[in-house]
């Protein structure tokens, strides 16, 4: 095995939350029981570190593994939820930034919704129907996915959650690494 291989798997190996399952294996977990994604990406010494979150439903417990695991970039945490919404969370330093791809989403998936009352952001009516994404929109500007980017990936319907998430994961420069986290 090439030497970087065996230095990516120690950096995973040394991230204390990770789950040794496929990130494809079914959660059941309130109304979400189709495949979720949960990926913690951080920066240092000039190369992005990957690994797996173990409950993708857990806004809390993510936040305090970001909190634990970051550099001086921060880290980052990109979360697809039952094929319907993405969710970014980033931590850096004592900042913590979150975004939701589809506030409407809130009504139907407490995870979203627990993201929105930890954002303190207000929760859409029950009659509003229009996908708008919330939150930080500026979340990766200083990365390089500027928040028009990011609207605009969040607004192209073709793409699902994974591969709007996989899409981010190329601009920031660690696609491959994200692909093969995955098995994508």
């Amino acid at each position: 095995m090439p030497e970087f291989e065996d230095e990516l798997i120690e950096d995973i190996e040394e991230f204390d939350v990770l789950e040794e399952v496929s990130p494809l294996a079914k959660k059941v977990s309130g109304i979400t029981e189709e495949f979720d994604i949960a990926v913690a990406a951080w920066h240092e010494d000039g190369r992005w570190t990957l690994g797996l979150l173990p409950d993708p439903t857990d806004i809390a417990q993510i936040i305090s593994s970001l909190k634990s695991q970051q550099t001086n970039g921060g880290a980052i945490a990109l979360i697809s939820i039952d094929e319907e919404f993405f969710i970014l969370i980033r931590v850096l330093g004592t900042h913590i930034s979150l975004f939701l791809s589809d506030a409407t989403c809130a009504l139907d998936y407490p995870v979203a919704e627990e993201l929105l009352e930890i954002a303190d952001l207000q929760i859409p009516e029950e009659d509003d129907d229009e996908a708008t994404p919330i939150g930080h929109m500026e979340i990766l500007a200083d990365l390089g996915m500027s928040s028009m980017e990011l609207f605009a990936l969040c607004d192209d319907a073709e793409l699902f959650p994974d591969e709007q998430l996989e899409a981010i994961a190329n601009r920031l420069g660690f696609g491959d690494q994200f692909a093969e986290l995955l098995e994508l």
